[in-house]
């Protein structure tokens, strides 16, 4: 009788349990990911969802990687002009936003800036930074422009030898695939963060949204309540050199064929895909502070542009950012 009292206990105990936050983590894309997720009672333990997720990453790493030699993207890259590849819809699918991106902005956004960035020596084969000599960044200029490239059915073609570069989107791109793969797991709140960009979905066991840390350049850092928003952030003081007195950063304007030279450090950018908000985020910090501005407000983007001052920083914040996370 004991021992059958005890049995029951422990399963009015397994069935009082309520929701717990789960935690797992690991490298990726040079950088790191993060997964916190609110388990219920019954759902998918850590090491299945740690699973599914790193096959995600891997799977996104195979194609969009230009740091592996045999990734989809670099195979693309190798062919010469003239050529067409066979690609994956879904990779097709970024391309697309890619060069609507680049359409919208006049090109500051390019998808085949990559030999200007091995030139600077932000690129994967790259030794180390520095100024290259005005002939050979002309004839890198000759290998870039987004009106190089077409789509023919399921292929993807080249007029010249362009080679294309998703670092700026491909965060997003995984952080949107895992948060659909929770989903289909039967998890319906989380937080996923890829090398910085990340999405929060739902509540917290307590009722509340998540809660996510802004850290603008040189000014104190901002709490928001997110829910069913990806979050992106582009800056360039963390990726830079200095030569000579002057500082280069690793964001290009592919149509002037050299990093940007303005005041604008930082950019924030919330949007319901993390994709968008991670191509958004550095299609502004290309533009610049002015421009930048201008295109947020047209385009209604949720956005906080951070601009260097005399004696420190300014920020701007949108009406649509203000909406955003309104009520947090």
């Amino acid at each position: 009788m004991r021992t059958l009292s005890l049995l029951i206990l422990m399963l009015l105990t397994a069935c009082n349990q309520g929701p717990t936050v789960e935690r797992l983590s690991g490298p990726t894309m040079g950088s790191s990911y993060s997964v916190q997720y609110v388990r219920e009672p019954g759902g998918p333990a850590p090491i299945q969802v740690q699973s599914a997720v790193e096959t995600l990453l891997e799977q996104v790493d195979q194609h969009y990687s230009t740091y592996r030699s045999d990734s989809t993207v670099s195979r693309f890259n190798q062919l010469p002009g003239r050529q067409c590849m066979a690609l994956p819809a879904d990779m097709l699918e970024l391309v697309g936003f890619g060069q609507h991106l680049a359409k919208i902005s006049d090109g500051a956004f390019d998808l085949t800036v990559a030999p200007l960035l091995e030139l600077w020596g932000f690129g994967p084969r790259a030794h180390h930074e520095q100024v290259p000599d005005p002939q050979a960044s002309a004839q890198a200029q000759q290998r870039i422009g987004y009106r190089h490239l077409r789509e023919e059915g399921q292929a993807l073609c080249k007029d010249a030898p362009v080679q294309l570069d998703f670092n700026a989107i491909a965060a997003g791109l995984a952080v949107d695939l895992i948060a659909e793969r929770l989903g289909a797991m039967g998890i319906n709140s989380f937080v996923v963060q890829v090398t910085g960009e990340l999405k929060a979905v739902g509540r917290k066991p307590d009722g509340k949204r998540w809660r996510v840390v802004l850290e603008p350049p040189g000014e104190d850092r901002q709490i928001i309540s997110v829910d069913g928003l990806g979050v992106s952030t582009s800056g360039d003081y963390r990726h830079y050199f200095q030569q000579n007195g002057r500082r280069y950063s690793h964001t290009f304007d592919a149509r002037l064929g050299r990093p940007v030279e303005h005041d604008l450090a930082s950019v924030t950018v919330l949007a319901a895909s993390a994709l968008v908000a991670d191509g958004y985020s550095t299609l502004l910090l290309v533009l610049g502070p002015e421009r930048g501005w201008r295109f947020a407000l047209a385009q209604d983007l949720a956005a906080v542009l951070v601009t260097r001052a005399e004696g420190g920083f300014v920020s701007r914040a949108t009406p649509a950012f203000e909406r955003a996370v309104k009520g947090d």
